[in-house]
């Protein structure tokens, strides 16, 4: 079983920037990814960055240029560094590690989700 304990979240005003933090704890292959999502009320839940054990990564647009994903795999630690942040990135933001079972198939576990929110 993998947990993990985000942290990090917070408010700021705009231009302003947040690191998250989060910590996978259990039994984690190698063959895994992990990444940052948020959900803003009424709408769903997004990909906003994620890199894979081999450090490759991958962004959405709407934060391309402005947020930082890494990650520490000795410490299975993933952050997400957050500049130049926009009122529309409020949200609750969640971590998620993808575990590849197969070429197909995969497992994904979730943090608890930190809220962050952004001030005009």
């Amino acid at each position: 079983q993998v947990q993990l304990m985000e942290s990090g979240g917070g408010s700021v005003q705009a231009g302003g920037s947040l690191r998250l933090s989060c910590e996978a704890s259990g039994s984690i292959p190698s063959n895994n990814a992990m990444g940052w999502y948020r959900q803003a009320p009424g709408k769903q839940r997004e990909l906003m960055a994620s890199v894979t054990s081999a450090g490759s990564v991958n962004y959405a647009d709407s934060v391309r240029g402005r947020f930082t994903i890494s990650r520490e795999n000795d410490k299975n630690t993933v952050y997400l560094q957050m500049n130049n942040l926009k009122p529309e990135d409020t949200a609750v933001y969640y971590c998620n590690v993808r575990i590849w079972r197969t070429l197909y198939t995969a497992t994904d576990y979730w943090g608890q989700g930190t809220q962050v929110t952004v001030s005009s």
